[in-house]
């Protein structure tokens, strides 16, 4: 008996603080975007985010493009975002966090935090793929503008 509570104990410890949490608070439905620009982060050091952040947008039916700096003029809508990965047997995404503002009002946010993963094996994976369903949720509402297919036509689609 003693030996079962110690099992169970010593499991109960082992998997607690394993945790991967997503949340997304998500857009309301009568925004209208056509067009969503990407603040560069020189913090991120994973030269790939930056671009993959643009093409999934693009793959979700906006117009997107990356910035430096200032906003372009006329950038409405923009997105700013951080990210960390750490390293446990492989490379993975540990923190990332996306905000989508209206000319500097928050429309709504993103965050995936795995710093808690310990043991979860879920941790590990290719990072668009863990952001891909939170820009997805974040944008699942909005009413897209006159976006064109960037994706299929650099394909020659």
């Amino acid at each position: 008996m003693k030996i079962s509570l110690l099992i169970s104990l010593a499991f109960v410890a082992l998997t607690s603080g394993c945790a991967i949490s997503q949340n997304v608070q998500p857009v309301d439905s009568n925004t209208r975007i056509e067009k969503i620009y990407v603040k560069e982060n020189p913090e991120v050091h994973m030269a790939g985010l930056l671009p993959e952040i643009v093409t999934q947008l693009q793959e979700l039916g906006f117009k997107s493009e990356a910035y430096a700096g200032d906003r372009p003029e006329g950038a409405r809508h923009y997105i700013t975002f951080t990210a960390n990965w750490n390293w446990d047997m492989a490379m993975y995404l540990t923190y990332f966090r996306a905000t989508l503002y209206d000319d500097g009002r928050v429309l709504g946010e993103v965050e995936y935090d795995a710093k808690m993963g310990g043991a979860n094996m879920g941790k590990f994976g290719k990072t668009a793929d863990k952001i891909r369903p939170l820009l997805a949720e974040l944008l699942a509402k909005v009413e897209r503008g006159q976006a064109s297919n960037v994706i299929g036509m650099q394909l020659g689609q």
